[in-house]
């Protein structure tokens, strides 16, 4: 049994409770991610969903996958117009209900696969269980606009100790992926989660440390808050460049947002 399987749909769960409750013209608010509105984050959760689900049974369906999105969002040129032409126009309410009954489904079918089994994505092969962790960070992640958006803290769990994770194995990607070296061997990390218990990833030879709330830890390295906005301690120049430009998300590098930028609206 992939244990991070049943968190990931813990975590969609807590979202769709979230969502559930929301008015018609909620759907198309705009929150502080990219102006994207609700419909366009739970349609890109879905995609992200349903292409992990395929890449698990095969690497044929998934290939031939990404290259219809490519065809839909070809003029473009944005994969969000991709996603939606996908969807053919399913929006709001509907949305939700097909994505809540997909990754579900989903969830049954990581939780009982091979962990070590290698599959395909958009970026480079990963196992099946690094693939369902990657979805729960992108759900806790781009949830965070949602809850933001709609003036709600989110009560975590100790589930987002699997973000901190890969928050820690991300340290040299964070830096390969811009292509400088890193300054440094990864800090230490000593992080307090949701319950109370103490986390720790200690380096054998640093100095460097960052310490303080996970939750803050997981929004600096999704990029869903900057560093400046949150309570953690930084010691050390690697450990200041590192939270600097953190990035534990595939893709071409990309920036935190500017301090100020990301916060719980009223």
């Amino acid at each position: 049994m992939i244990e991070q399987a049943l968190d990931f749909r813990d975590e969609s769960d807590a979202l769709f409770a979230l969502l559930e409750s929301l008015g018609d013209s909620d759907w198309t608010r705009e929150t502080q991610f990219k102006r994207w509105t609700p419909n366009d984050i739970v349609a890109h959760l879905h995609m992200g969903n349903y292409a992990a689900d395929l890449s698990l049974k095969g690497g044929e369906d998934f290939t031939a996958f990404g290259r219809r999105l490519a065809e839909m969002g070809r003029g473009s040129g944005r994969h969000l117009d991709a996603t939606h032409n996908w969807l053919e126009g399913a929006k709001g309410r509907d949305l939700l209900t097909i994505s809540r009954r997909f990754y579900h489904e989903m969830a049954n079918r990581f939780a009982v696969a091979e962990p070590k089994t290698r599959v395909k994505w958009f970026g480079p092969d990963m196992s099946v269980l690094s693939s369902i962790s990657a979805r729960l960070m992108e759900t806790w992640a781009h949830g965070q606009a949602l809850y933001d958006a709609f003036g709600q803290t989110r009560k975590d769990a100790d589930r987002i100790k699997n973000i901190a994770v890969i928050g820690i194995n991300t340290f040299g990607w964070t830096f390969a992926n811009r292509k400088i070296a890193p300054p440094g061997a990864r800090p230490n990390v000593a992080l307090v989660s949701p319950s109370g218990a103490r986390w720790e990833w200690l380096t054998a030879g640093s100095d460097d440390l960052i310490e303080g709330e996970a939750t803050e830890f997981c929004q600096v390295v999704a990029q869903t808050r900057n560093i400046a906005d949150t309570s953690l301690r930084v010691i050390g120049e690697t450990a200041a460049k590192w939270m600097a430009i953190a990035q534990c998300f595939a893709g071409p590098p990309e920036n935190p947002p500017a301090p100020g930028t990301r916060f719980r609206q009223p």
